[in-house]
């Protein structure tokens, strides 16, 4: 099948080239350094299906465009579909494929490195002996052992890291619809939210972005934990609702902000804009914040991840091919 996949940089023409090289080049694969909107939709034309990543805009107006077009499948690099519109897609007969699992490790590798640089303020450290500043004064941490750590979501990457995190000797709290029987083994007790809350020095999350989720950690949400909490957030921006962050981070009750992921990243994450003046005023303010540490949604972003989602991504572009059903497509009805 022809493909246009959208929102390039160099890393994605390399590891997706090199896994349609692999599965015998059954694919031709035309590059677009363009972010999918409604403008760049046009791009899609003469392509039988679209590759789109996790800022990409897939609304009512973007699908019909591409519908037009002939396309007939959305293959998402991504685990994640927030950004689609699944009635819309299902309305026009536009198929979507995801890549549910590709290095759980790495997205939780990430949010154990967060905390640990958080409390071991390694980042201002990192910055003061660059200056020949070798002052300790404001780098005191704690020991993770025995410190009480609330996971929410315990799907793969949550599970994940309540292994790493049963080798720091954590107390592991979690809260999950549904109860993972991995982590019953590991030890994790699940808990009601509020009570996660309550407990816990250290809160991670690791759960989709969903209507029920959306500003989940709130104002409210941040009365219920401890002063001084650290949150870690790799999931989805919007799972917190900044504007209480902020609140939260000028009281203090926040003592450490670890986020991988922002709710208005769409126009910040994946460039560079180092000779621009940040525009998101929130975001800004963020980053006057000593004990807030952000990345740039890199927590995926390892070799044996790339790899695993270049692979799966063009196996359900094939499977749709041969099929027309692709290997992990998202079902609204399975949703509703």
């Amino acid at each position: 099948m022809d493909i246009a996949v959208f929102s390039t940089k160099p890393y994605d023409r390399e590891f997706l080239t090199q896994a349609n090289v692999a599965a015998g080049s059954p694919h031709t694969l035309v590059f677009h350094e363009a972010a999918l909107h409604p403008q760049s939709a046009i791009l899609a034309t003469g392509c039988q299906a679209v590759c789109a990543f996790v800022n990409d805009e897939l609304n009512d107006l973007v699908l019909e465009s591409l519908h037009r077009q002939g396309v007939h499948l959305i293959a998402l690099r991504s685990a994640g579909f927030n950004n689609v519109d699944l009635t819309a897609a299902n309305r026009l007969g536009i198929h979507i494929a995801r890549v549910p699992n590709y290095s759980p490790a790495a997205v939780a590798e990430h949010s154990v490195a967060l905390m640990l640089t958080l409390n071991r303020h390694i980042h201002r450290a990192y910055l003061r002996v660059r200056e020949a500043n070798f002052s300790l004064e404001g780098l005191l941490g704690f020991d993770m052992q025995q410190r009480t750590v609330g996971i929410i979501g315990t799907g793969k990457i949550g599970t994940h890291l309540a292994r790493i995190l049963r080798g720091f000797d954590c107390k592991l709290l979690a809260f999950d619809p549904i109860q993972n029987p991995v982590c019953l083994e590991l030890g994790v007790q699940y808990v009601p939210l509020d009570t996660l809350y309550a407990q816990s020095q250290i809160i991670s999350l690791h759960c989709p972005l969903t209507p029920e989720t959306r500003h989940m950690i709130n104002a409210a949400a941040f009365e219920k934990m401890q002063p001084g909490v650290m949150l870690i957030n790799t999931s989805r921006g919007a799972v917190i609702d900044t504007h209480a962050a902020v609140a939260a981070l000028k009281t203090g009750h926040i003592g450490a902000l670890g986020l991988d992921v922002y709710e208005e990243e769409g126009d910040l994450f994946f460039e560079n804009l180092s000779e621009h003046v940040l525009q998101d005023d929130v975001f800004a303010r963020l980053l006057t914040f000593p004990n807030v540490l952000i990345t740039g949604h890199q927590a995926f972003f390892t070799r044996e991840a790339m790899l695993a989602i270049s692979r799966t991504t063009l196996d359900n572009v094939s499977q749709f091919a041969a099929t027309g059903k692709a290997h992990y497509e998202v079902s609204i009805e399975k949703l509703a």
